[in-house]
Order: structure tokens, then sequence, then C-alpha cells
């Protein structure tokens, strides 16, 4: 299947870069590489590196980029920003995009297994080699643990009695498909709560994607160290698709303009001064006519800092 992914928020990632004709900037999730290749057509002497933690992104991105000489691929989580920026950018970068949405690739891919709209194997690893996969989560967690990522990563209410169906389906068998989740999922969640709102499985299938790939734990370091890798004047833009990524990236923005930790009717003794601008008092969202194009966008928040 041909990695598709239609790019949110392009032209305001792209004003919101500033990009310079000679700098170096950094796609920290490639992929559909749409991203890429319009920051690729405004440098000149300048160099993207491209980083994606799944194997079908790179292998897409090689053949939309295979013209451009100034690339540098990566396979790695964004995690690991810090050590790969050190290794291919030590003087630093002057702008890094971060967009945190699952790629409509991985979700039509019925392989993959992120999808509760098509039957498919229990997976949702955006690095397939990985270990921890969706089937060991449904598998092997206790009820504690999927009752806290069901209802904190998924903002789902009835969390507990959802971990609970999980718990008495797999006493017969392991639970090995999406289809087979969906119908748990279905059976757990009272009728009325069915008939309303999103799909019943949505919110589960989020949060167990979410531990699955560590979406959410990895994010307030990740910004951290791409903040420090930025030269002076350089942007950081992150797009997030749900209030729990937004949140992260809004108070660590916060963090990094405001570091002060003395009392506020205080004088500052603590000496921690400000290291960015936020330059988004509100985050930038999809207008009418992207949302009607693809309605996937329709959460896309965009947030832009950038280094003093």
């Amino acid at each position: 299947m041909e990695f598709k992914h239609v790019s949110v928020l392009l032209e305001e990632c792209l004003e919101a870069l500033n990009i310079k004709e000679g700098g170096i900037y950094v796609d920290c999730t490639l992929g559909g590489a749409g991203h890429t290749r319009e920051i690729l057509k405004r440098l000149k002497n300048g160099r993207l590196i491209g980083i994606d933690q799944d194997q079908d992104a790179l292998s897409n991105a090689r053949v939309l980029l295979k013209d451009y000489d100034n690339v540098t691929l990566v396979h790695s989580n964004f995690e690991s920003i810090k050590g790969i920026l050190a290794e291919t950018a030590p003087s630093g970068v002057d702008g890094i995009l971060m967009d945190l949405g699952v790629s409509s690739y991985q979700l039509d891919e019925g392989e993959r297994g992120f999808s509760y709209m098509k039957d498919a194997p229990l997976d949702m690893r955006m690095n397939r080699e990985e270990a921890l996969s969706a089937y060991e989560v449904v598998n092997s967690y206790s009820l504690e643990e999927l009752t806290r990522i069901i209802r904190d990563y998924g903002e789902e209410k009835f969390a507990k009695r959802i971990a609970q169906f999980i718990l008495k389906a797999r006493e017969g068998k392991p639970v090995e498909t999406t289809g087979e989740l969906v119908e748990i999922i279905k059976a757990a969640i009272p009728a009325k709560a069915r008939r309303e709102g999103p799909h019943p499985a949505k919110r589960t299938f989020q949060a167990i994607r979410i531990e699955v790939n560590r979406e959410l734990s990895i994010l307030h370091q990740t910004v951290l160290d791409a903040v420090e890798a930025l030269k002076p004047e350089g942007r950081l833009a992150i797009i997030t698709f749900h209030s729990l990524e937004d949140r992260i990236v809004k108070n660590t923005y916060r963090e990094l303009m405001d570091p002060c930790t003395c009392p506020k009717n205080m004088p500052c003794i603590c000496g921690k001064v400000p290291t960015v601008k936020v330059l988004t008092k509100k985050p930038i969202v999809p207008g009418d006519t992207e949302i009607d194009e693809n309605p996937r966008s329709r959460s896309a928040k965009l947030r832009v800092l950038e280094k003093l």
C-alpha cells in the first residue's frame, strides 16, 4: 500500500518555521514526507534531517525525496533527538517540526492494527522492531494497569468496565485481533452510550496506541531536548491532535518561557531566565476549508516557540 498522508496545517507550519535558504531543519516525524518536501523546496544551501520510527515511512521518503541530496534520513524515535543531532548537526539547527498525529497510512493499512474499523492482528507499533505491541498490552496487563491507561490516555469514563470485560474475555483465549477487541468494548459500554458520540472503541484504541508507542511519557523531555538543539532565533513547531498531548506541549513551553521558581510576590533569586518566547498565544487550528478537505485535521493544534 502506498504511504499516503495529508500534511496538516502545511502552510502554517512553513510560515512558523521561518525557513532560511541555508538553514538546517529537522522533521521529527517524517510520515508521508509532505511537510519535509515543502521545506526542502525552500532550501538552497540548507539541509534537512528527517526522523521516523516507522520503516515504511522511511522507505516512502527515500522514493519521494530521491531528487534531493541535502537530506539525512534517520530510523529512530524522536525521543533520541539529542543524540541524533549531536552527530548530524552539532552546531545546532534553525527549526524543528513535530507532527504528533498517526499517519493516514498507519490508520488505513489494515495489518498495522491501528484502526477499529478494520479487522487485523493487534499490533499498533509505529516501530515494528519494538517488543511491546497492543497484543501484549491487552493480554498481559493487569486490571489496574488497563484501567489506568484507558482512563488516563483515552479519557474513557467506562475504563474499568472495559478492562474487566477484556480480562474476562482473555480467560478463555488471548484476544488476537482488533475486531475481537472492538466487540469486547461494545459489550462493555452501555447501549445508550454506544449510540451517542464517537465510535465506542475510539478512546480505548487511542489509549492502547499511546501506551504501546509511549507517546505521552517521552514528550516533555523531547521538547526540552529539541529546544536545547535550536540555534538562537530557531523555531520549534509542534502539531498535536488530542488534549493530553497539547497540555504537555503547552505546559512545557510555559515552563521554558517562565522558569523562575521563586514565589510570585518575591524578587527572583533562583537566577532562572527564559530560554524561549512563545509565538502562539493561542494554538493555530485548521480552517473550515482544510477540515472539509481532510476531516482528520479537525483536532489539530499548532504551537510555536522561538529560542532566545
